[in-house]
């Protein structure tokens, strides 16, 4: 349990450090192993929109999702085997007109919330 303990403690502290989450609280978890769990966690961003992140670790390999929504989803980041034609495949993202491209993370949750928080700093600053 001290992996998934440690994993959400570390994101928890980010998002609440980034400046503009807010109400981050933990959703679910499921612990299987020391190297096999999953987890939800949600924030207010921006005072308007929630940020849900899974994560679902088993051995070194992660499956992540990143989502941005409202009352519709407005972008996500993931890594389901869906787009091979993509220069990083497996991981894309989704915009919120339906397209989708390559995306820089890496399924590292420890360096891909960064990624993420930084991209959402961006798109969101002019609201």
């Amino acid at each position: 349990m001290n992996n998934l303990s440690t994993l959400l403690a570390e994101l928890i502290s980010r998002l609440e450090n980034s400046g503009f989450c807010e109400n981050t609280r933990i959703v679910e978890t499921a612990f299987f192993s020391i190297s096999q769990f999953s987890c939800k966690i949600r924030a207010t961003i921006f005072s308007t929109f929630t940020l849900q992140i899974r994560l679902y670790c088993n051995q070194e390999h992660w499956d992540y999702s990143y989502q941005v929504f409202d009352e519709e989803p407005l972008c996500r980041w993931d890594n389901k085997e869906h787009f091979p034609e993509l220069s990083n495949y497996p991981h894309h993202f989704h915009t919120k007109d339906g397209k989708v491209v390559a995306s820089p993370l890496t399924g590292d949750p420890h360096q891909d919330l960064n990624l993420v928080l930084d991209e959402l700093a961006r798109l969101f600053a002019s609201k």
